[in-house]
């Protein structure tokens, strides 16, 4: 990677100084932030899962402020409609014509909180704009961001009022984070966190946000990270076993309806440069496609009855393929 090196550091410097900086806000979610960064560093959008309290708002928030650029939030709710969150047209009783009002859809990075309460028409909106990065409003169409990058958050446990989200729209997430619980040192540390808070913001040295055109070098260094051949059949090999599991193992039959599509491909190959990148790295290694396989694969997946009455779930399927596929 060739780039300019500010006062600040390089994009990598910046980069990794970002993460640091990110664990003193949210205690024992360094996976989480990990890959929140690669979604940033691949402009891909980012879907985060787990029960209520496991600072998945809260780790978003911290990454906008540390961020320049429009952070916008929207609540999602089982009567929300399109327009709340596209925007729509009002009529200007001075000009006597109709003009746009933007909604949260216009920013850089919107954080769509729990995205599954959210009814199929706004979905379909959420949809057109993750997809081509534009709304359509009254026939006319609206360019949004180029950066423009969706965090969603859902949670797992309740399913009264929640809408699943449609297979189309979940392969149009780079990555599905699952979010666990904090082990007790973390918790107790949360524990201090939260109390002295107020404190560390007066004591602590402010960060200086990371800007756009530091982020625009840090993505194409990203993408100038060598993939040898060999990974990049292996990548290739692990994606499409999901389609053909059967071949791994008899005892992988009918465990799956559909497998991930090329766009997990894709996908996969951008999440496993930027983690390679984060960790200081030219060069992607076979555990950093083992790693980021799971996040890049869970939601492109379907899950047969046979499987879930054997026992079965996504994240261990995965982790047979990834077991099974050999590693060149």
């Amino acid at each position: 990677m060739t780039a300019d090196v500010g006062p600040l550091g390089s994009p990598q410097d910046r980069l990794v100084s970002l993460f640091e900086a990110l664990k003193t806000k949210v205690i024992g979610q360094e996976s989480l932030i990990e890959h929140l960064l690669i979604g940033l560093l691949t402009d891909g959008h980012v879907l985060l899962e787990g029960p209520p309290g496991l600072a998945k708002t809260r780790t978003i928030h911290a990454l906008s402020d540390l961020l320049e650029g429009d952070f916008k939030r929207a609540q999602f709710t089982p009567d929300l409609l399109p327009s709340d969150i596209t925007g729509t047209e009002i009529f200007n009783t001075q000009r006597g014509e109709f003009e746009f009002r933007q909604g949260p859809l216009f920013c850089n990075m919107l954080l769509a909180d729990e995205i599954n309460r959210a009814p199929a028409k706004v979905q379909s909106a959420l949809l057109e704009a993750m997809a081509e990065h534009q709304v359509t409003v009254a026939g006319k169409t609206y360019p949004l961001a180029r950066s423009f990058m969706v965090m969603a958050t859902q949670n797992p446990l309740e399913q009264e009022g929640t809408y699943p989200l449609p297979e189309a729209q979940l392969d149009r997430f780079m990555l599905h984070i699952r979010v666990d619980y904090p082990a007790f040192d973390d918790e107790k540390a949360i524990l201090r966190l939260v109390r002295n808070e107020h404190v560390e913001q007066a004591t602590s040295e402010p960060f200086t946000p990371v800007d756009e055109a530091t982020m625009m070098a840090a993505k194409q260094g990203v993408m100038s990270v060598y993939l040898s051949e060999g990974l990049e059949n292996y990548l290739i090999e692990l994606v499409m076993a999901t389609r053909s599991p059967e071949l791994y193992g008899d005892d992988l039959k009918d465990t799956l309806t559909f497998g991930a599509s090329p766009r997990a491909t894709i996908a996969l190959d951008r999440a496993v440069r930027a983690k390679a990148w984060l960790n200081g790295r030219d060069f992607v290694t076979p555990d950093d496609i083992q790693e980021m396989a799971p996040s890049v694969l869970r939601h492109r997946i379907g899950i047969s009855y046979i499987a879930e009455a054997n026992g079965l779930d996504k994240d261990q399927l995965i982790a047979q393929l990834i077991e099974r596929v050999v590693v060149p």
